[in-house]
């Protein structure tokens, strides 16, 4: 079993930035796989935002291309998001996902809120 835990949200305006994190804890020892953010916004399905394997290589949903940038500590089993140039459609619930062992974990997700 593996718990996530999101944090980082919160109300930015537009063209600003935010970093999120999110931190795997297990009662044993992990080596988490894959990591990734996706995001919900209201009435919308959720959506992939980015990936990052445990060799670190990446993949992004193309709106956000340029913008975002995900890594990890793989030591911490910490993974992060840095976002920048911010827009008002960017405005979701942001879920942290993990794998281990061919399972996904979820994280309750943080709010992320552009808005002037």
């Amino acid at each position: 079993q593996v718990q996530l835990v999101e944090s980082g949200g919160g109300l930015v305006q537009p063209g600003g930035s935010l970093r999120l994190s999110c931190a795997a804890s297990s009662s044993i020892r992990v080596s988490i796989d894959t990591m990734g953010w996706y995001r919900q916004a209201p009435g919308k399905q959720r959506e992939l935002v980015a990936t990052i394997t445990s060799g670190g290589s990446t993949n992004y949903a193309d709106s956000v291309k340029g913008r975002f940038t995900i890594s990890r500590d793989n030591a911490k089993n910490t993974v992060f998001l840095q976002m920048s140039s911010l827009k008002p459609e960017d405005t979701a619930v942001y879920y942290c996902r993990a794998t281990y062992n061919v399972m996904h974990y979820w994280g309750k997700g943080t709010l992320v809120t552009v808005s002037s």
